[in-house]
């Protein structure tokens, strides 16, 4: 159960590795087909694009120990969820966004399910 665990964390965290390096080396620009955007949005994009390294790694801290460390995974875990929640609300007043943000949603959406699977390995876990 554990080793199942560290595999899908490891696996998942490749996403905002992927984000992180994109967002910081090409900016808005690169998420708006190439077309100008303001230096202020290009800026805070950039800036917002580091956490999503510091999310990698602190998923790549964890992960060894992974039942050691529910508080830090909880707060992982509701970090991602409100991120998803943030999206629905922009889906569901702004607009439509491309399918692999809807894909990006539901997997933010549905992170609680890695806290209780930490969870039941923490209690399993020898003491």
């Amino acid at each position: 159960m554990k080793r199942g665990l560290q595999i899908i964390l490891l696996i998942l965290s490749l996403i905002p590795l992927y984000f992180a390096v994109t967002g910081v080396t090409g900016g808005a620009a690169g998420m708006n087909g190439g077309d100008a955007v303001s230096n202020e949005l290009d800026n805070q994009f950039r800036y917002l694009s580091a956490f999503y390294l510091v999310l990698t790694f602190l998923i790549w801290f964890i992960v060894r120990d992974i039942e050691n460390y529910t508080g830090i995974f909880r707060i992982i875990v509701f970090a991602i969820f409100l991120g998803g929640l943030t999206r629905l609300y922009c889906y569901l007043h702004v607009g439509i966004p491309p399918q692999t943000m809807v894909g990006g949603m539901f997997l933010e959406l549905g992170a609680p399910i890695l806290a209780f699977w930490q969870h039941k390995v923490a209690h399993s876990a020898p003491r």
